[in-house]
């Protein structure tokens, strides 16, 4: 499986992300996951993950700006029935994605395909 990682600020398209801290109260029968799919269907949301500790979820948003990450979250994920908090973190620079350093001067390891 190959996949691209595509550093958004090199071609000059910048995206603003967020990973957004969500605490639920966990429903009877179905516990999290009712809510974690109602998040997940989002197309803003790339990932949702449960976790332990304080908060239940952790999902990791992309927009256009700050301004419509926090829509989402305030429109969107906040009033959800269940959703009892949220906390958002901004990315403010990318070091490594999935394993692939994005910026420094580590030495290419393949050759690129051309088109």
């Amino acid at each position: 499986k190959y996949k691209t990682i595509i550093n958004w600020e090199k071609l000059g398209e910048e995206q603003v992300g967020a990973l957004i801290e969500v605490r639920i109260a966990p429903q009877r029968d179905v516990g999290f996951d009712a809510i974690a799919e109602r998040i997940y269907r989002f197309p803003q949301a790339r990932s949702v993950y449960l976790l332990s500790g304080t908060y239940d979820l952790l999902v990791l948003v992309a927009g256009k700006t700050m301004h419509e990450v926090s829509d989402f979250v305030s429109q969107k994920l906040a009033p959800i029935e269940g959703v009892q908090g949220t906390v958002t973190h901004f990315m403010l620079k990318r070091y490594k994605e999935d394993g692939e350093i994005l910026e420094g001067k580590e030495e290419v390891k393949r050759q690129p395909v051309i088109l």
